[in-house]
């Protein structure tokens, strides 16, 4: 009975460092995801200031909804820079495994914030498109939904890992038809695409957030703090695309052009 007393007692203490360990890692994803998150709003920010300009004199450019456009901002937004800017941060995406294989925690981190920098130029276009207001309530919005999601993600009993080959397949035909719609310039299918995309992306929030949670339960006795490092900031970049890409549809909805 002393042993059975025992070693429910080094089970107990196990399990609760477990629970311990598991609140870190989890600070750990949103503390990574919200410094990605704020580099690339203050990115996007300074490029749009940089880019335009209310002096007709430094103008290189004007937009059709009468933005002056500067060198900088002419280049970023009209010449053919834009594409690479564009599908630059994809390909960093695709390199992001390579980088964890062979680098460092600290060099992985550095990676995403790198990423999440080049987000920001990428997006720093909304500012020239759409209102201030009407960004600053669709990022509130969709702050709100992604925590409901995520919260869901990580407390609900449900397994949904099933869910992960058919969101995958969304996400892929998503950028097909956007790629697509980039030559065809259809708002009908800008729409039907915006909509399937908020659908999409935040059912991936609370099955990346569940994902998370298994993967360090899964892997919190071998020990390996490095890969547990490496594994938060995979998270964070899961997530921070999770959240990114339900802000960028749910603009296409609640956006104000200037």
């Amino acid at each position: 009975m002393a042993q059975y007393e025992t070693i429910r007692s080094t089970a107990g203490v196990r399990t609760a460092e477990i629970d311990e360990g598991l609140k870190a890692h989890m600070n750990k994803v949103y503390g990574t995801m919200s410094v990605g998150m704020l580099i690339t709003a203050l990115a996007a920010w300074a490029i749009a200031g940089l880019a335009t300009t209310t002096d007709p004199a430094q103008a290189a450019v004007q937009m059709q909804n009468g933005t002056l456009l500067t060198g900088l901002g002419a280049a970023l937004y009209t010449s053919p820079l834009r594409w690479v800017i564009m599908f630059a941060p994809l390909l960093m995406i695709f390199g992001f495994g390579a980088v964890m294989q062979r680098a460092s925690a600290a060099a992985t981190q550095l990676f995403f914030f790198l990423f999440a920098t080049l987000i920001g130029v990428s997006l720093s276009s909304i500012f020239i498109v759409f209102t201030s207001f009407s960004i600053v309530q669709t990022f509130l919005v969709t702050a709100i939904a992604f925590a409901g999601l995520s919260l869901w993600g990580y407390t609900t009993k449900k397994d949904i890992s099933g869910w992960g080959s058919f969101l995958i397949m969304g996400v892929i035909g998503l950028l097909v038809a956007m790629i697509i719609n980039i030559f065809l310039q259809s708002p009908a299918m800008m729409f039907a695409i915006s909509g399937i995309g908020v659908l999409i992306f935040a059912a991936l929030t609370a099955y990346d957030t569940q994902n998370i949670k298994n993967q360090y339960l899964a892997h919190a006795h071998m020990g390996d703090a490095e890969w547990l490092e490496k594994s938060a900031i995979h998270g964070a970049l899961n997530l921070y695309l999770d959240f990114l890409n339900m802000f960028q549809f749910l603009l296409m909805f609640m956006g104000q052009q200037e």
